[in-house]
């Protein structure tokens, strides 16, 4: 059997505090998440739920900052910051979300943490020490939380990709450029080489 290549870095603690850059693909690069259209893309139920569970883990783990993201129609790309300093044992902390007024690219969606929905968490008491969770682990909570929506719909046949591409970013060049081409990812779909 072929060895499958190993997608993290070798000896790297990826629980480490950092900006990391992940990539996931639904299986068979299927697109279960919408389409593009005149350069801009067009979720559907599915693709609202990529969206939506998104946001959701960057609630539910209070160390974890989302500073991009995108849906496409068969993949997600996103900035993640696994960021310590943003939580404290017993004290109130404050945590902004670094999107605040930005939009998912191409949809005119407030990427805010703060949804009005949920109802925003400007402040939060933490009274527990807090265990981080490492990249693979909040990906396969990401991964996981969605299929299990994705299901409740009715679309049965939907799953990810096996594992995830990730990418350290290590400087603010490369946070810069990554950051461009997650929101200018629409523009560039004819070309786009997780198409399919």
């Amino acid at each position: 059997m072929k060895e499958r290549k190993r997608n993290r870095l070798e000896g790297y603690d990826y629980g480490k505090d950092n900006l990391y850059f992940v990539t996931s693909c639904a299986r068979d690069r299927i697109h279960f998440f919408g389409e593009v259209k005149n350069y801009k893309m067009m979720l559907n139920a599915c693709g609202e739920i990529a969206i939506k569970q998104w946001n959701w883990l960057a609630k539910q783990y209070p160390y974890v900052i989302s500073h991009a993201f995108i849906v496409m129609p068969n993949h997600i790309h996103g900035i993640l910051e696994i960021n310590r300093d943003v939580i404290a044992d017993g004290i109130s902390i404050q945590k902004e979300s670094p999107m605040k007024n930005e939009s998912h690219a191409g949809t005119g969606r407030d990427l805010s943490l703060h949804d009005e929905k949920e109802g925003s968490r400007n402040h939060r008491l933490i009274h527990n020490p807090i265990k981080i969770k490492s990249l693979s682990q909040l990906m396969g909570v990401y991964k996981t939380t969605t299929s299990k929506e994705i299901h409740l719909l009715g679309v049965f046949d939907f799953a990810w990709q096996r594992s995830f591409y990730d990418h350290i970013i290590r400087n603010s060049e490369s946070y810069e450029k990554i950051k461009a081409y997650i929101n200018t990812n629409p523009k560039r779909w004819k070309n786009d080489r997780f198409r399919s």
